[in-house]
């Protein structure tokens, strides 16, 4: 994590990112496992993903940060849910996000708003990398696991029970 938050240091110090279209990443931007514990709670763990740190304080003056998530073929998000919101620009591939009731089928230039509290898990099912840009609060909670009613409420819908695991 250290190294990450350097590079990021490092990289806005120069003003321009430029990005790498043949590896897909910025250049100078370390990418980090998606979390450093996948938790103990129902739920919480998460398969195949990376996380970019592209601008958050204090390397930028901003009250937002903004991160790229990239979910490889097969992989998953934490089924989690956040006292902020979080939106979402889907940049590369195609995917799937369960928000609260729904499930979305996304590509590319697709936005998906995440309301406060709301449950949300991400999902690569295709064969292709699956990543997009997602903005939240620079202060912000940390997750927490869904409880045991919105669970069951997933569980028994026929369109997000799928995806909860």
């Amino acid at each position: 994590m250290a190294q990450a938050a350097e590079a990021l240091q490092d990289a806005l110090r120069r003003l321009h990112i430029p990005f790498d279209a043949a590896q897909f990443q910025w250049q100078g931007i370390v990418p980090v496992a998606y979390k450093e514990h996948t938790g103990d709670a129902r739920g919480m763990g998460w398969r195949g993903i990376t996380r970019y740190s592209l601008g958050r304080p204090p390397y930028i003056e901003a009250g937002f940060a903004l991160r790229y998530f990239e979910i490889a073929p097969d992989g998953y998000s934490s089924l989690e849910k956040h006292a902020h919101v979080h939106l979402v620009v889907v940049v590369r591939g195609r995917g799937r996000a369960l928000v609260g009731e729904r499930v979305f089928e996304l590509q590319p230039l697709d936005i998906v708003y995440v309301p406060p509290l709301v449950p949300h898990r991400w999902v690569n099912p295709y064969s292709e990398p699956f990543g997009f840009l997602c903005t939240v609060d620079a202060e912000r909670d940390k997750p927490q696991p869904v409880s045991g009613a919105e669970w069951d409420a997933l569980r028994a819908n026929p369109e997000t029970a799928p995806y909860v695991f």
